[in-house]
């Protein structure tokens, strides 16, 4: 397919977005930066909600993560489930009760400044490592599909990335994501949907015959209740699904300045609940297109890629299927890619003014100036940390997201935990060395865990070891109310 076309399509694309950022950027104060007045509707948030949630790493690495694990990665979808109830009925209802902008405050009533600077440390590298891995993918179709065929490197296709997120959420911040994300999520969905057809069309089927194919196929395969030591057993990757739901979602400035973009508690709840059901047929889709993409490339005699993740951008742009699956897979790439990494940038815009440079103590027109600045601090920071994850990655994004997740997170985990299951305080200044120490330990017995447990192997619930050694650091630092 010409670059040039797909050149147009994104340009267009683009357009329709900025468009949208200038209605709802306009007179946008502070207040409509941060939390959009609380004043966007629930089903919307809900609906863009599920973009974000997704983000290009699932659009790419889901469908590629099937060859090698089947449908095991529903048990953590029905895992998240759980997670979501919880965020529903414990955090939001705290958040709420709190009038927060950033949910890190919490921790400052809660502990003192030395856990809230801490948390809000952990958050800030977290969703910049999480950033970055989804807009190197993007990154990388766009210079595959468009930008190395005019000779531009790589680093420039990365700063063209970023300056086009840049460009649509400096002035309306989350009031504009709100329905950004809406759109990008629409075109996500209707990218997959349109692949499913094409490749089911391509291998002669119909509707039925599809379904009957992707269930007769030994990649169907969902529940694993085999070795309990292996990594896949459902209940490793059910409760490792509802804890990294609670942490990437509830403990999660990004996503939770959405929820709490809404008019009250009660409509952040139905975004919540509406949005966790959505997300089981959605990420069932996915699944499916994966196990088609590889029966497809069997049939048609395509060598599997040495990386999973290339294999549908393989599939969808080397002239395998018509060239219509090739602009709606960029598209919505795009779209998936940018409808998290656009609210991404937005809240590390919001921890670090509110959280670190105590911006909320500020008059309105310095903050405003803060506020600018740290958007473009942020951004450069981005790209230097994608130049950097070109230069390392050798594993599927996806796993290395929740991997990194694991350690990042955990401590946030144990600090919540403790805040709301306990009345300790504690001993403020030693908090920051419990957040370090927790992800060391946790590496060094994930290192070992087979040689010391008897071939146990850890899979994604180290998040919960790494929650639990934070809260016994903590449990050791505390002191009577």
């Amino acid at each position: 397919m010409s670059p040039l076309l797909v050149f147009f399509t994104i340009l267009a694309y683009f357009g329709l977005i900025l468009a949208i950022s200038q209605v709802t950027g306009r007179k946008a104060d502070n207040a409509s930066f941060f939390l959009g007045n609380r004043q966007s509707p629930w089903y919307v948030v809900a609906f863009g909600m599920i973009g974000a949630s997704l983000s290009g790493v699932t659009f790419i690495s889901v469908p590629g993560w099937v060859g090698d694990s089947q449908f095991s990665y529903m048990q953590m979808v029905l895992g998240y489930l759980v997670g979501y109830f919880v965020i529903a009925q414990v955090l939001l209802p705290l958040y709420y009760r709190l009038n927060l902008t950033s949910i890190y405050t919490y921790l400052e009533g809660r502990f003192g400044i030395w856990s809230y600077k801490t948390g809000a440390g952990f958050f800030l590298l977290s969703r910049i490592i999480g950033a970055s891995f989804r807009l190197y993918l993007v990154a990388g179709v766009l210079h595959i599909s468009i930008f190395s065929n005019w000779s531009i490197p790589f680093w420039l296709t990365v700063v063209i990335t970023i300056l086009l997120i840049w460009l649509y959420t400096f002035r309306g911040g989350i009031k504009t994501i709100i329905w950004t994300d809406t759109l990008q999520t629409l075109f996500m969905l209707l990218a997959v949907i349109l692949s499913v057809v094409f490749i089911s069309r391509a291998m002669g089927l119909n509707f039925t015959g599809m379904i009957r194919e992707v269930c007769d196929s030994d990649l169907s395969k969902i529940f694993f209740f085999g070795d309990w030591k292996a990594g896949g057993h459902f209940v490793k990757q059910f409760l490792a699904g509802a804890f990294i739901a609670i942490v990437m979602t509830g403990l999660d400035q990004d996503m939770m300045q959405k929820n709490l973009s809404c008019r009250n508690l009660k409509d952040a709840q139905k975004n919540m609940y509406w949005m966790s059901i959505s997300l089981v047929p959605v990420n069932l889709l996915f699944l499916s297109l994966g196990a088609l993409l590889y029966i497809f490339a069997v049939q048609v005699g395509i060598s599997l890629p040495e990386q999973s993740d290339d294999l549908f951008p393989i599939i969808a742009t080397q002239g395998y299927l018509p060239s219509v699956v090739t602009i709606f897979f960029v598209v919505g790439l795009v779209a998936a890619a940018y409808s998290s990494a656009d609210s991404a940038l937005t809240s590390l815009t919001t921890s670090f003014t509110v959280d670190i440079l105590n911006g909320s103590r500020l008059p309105e027109q310095k903050l405003q100036r803060t506020r600018k600045a740290v958007h473009i601090g942020i951004s450069v920071v981005l790209l230097l940390v994608i130049l950097l994850f070109r230069a390392i990655n050798n594993q599927s994004v996806i796993s290395a997201v929740f991997t990194v997740a694991g350690y990042t997170y955990g401590p946030l985990l144990g600090f919540y935990s403790f805040g709301l299951f306990t009345k300790y305080k504690v001993k403020d200044k030693g908090v920051p060395a419990v957040a370090i120490l927790s992800p060391i330990l946790c590496y060094i017995i994930s290192s070992h865990s087979e040689a010391w447990f008897n071939g146990y192997s850890f899979g994604f619930e180290l998040l919960i070891l790494n929650g639990l050694l934070t809260f016994v650091g903590l449990f050791l630092l505390r002191r009577k109310s």
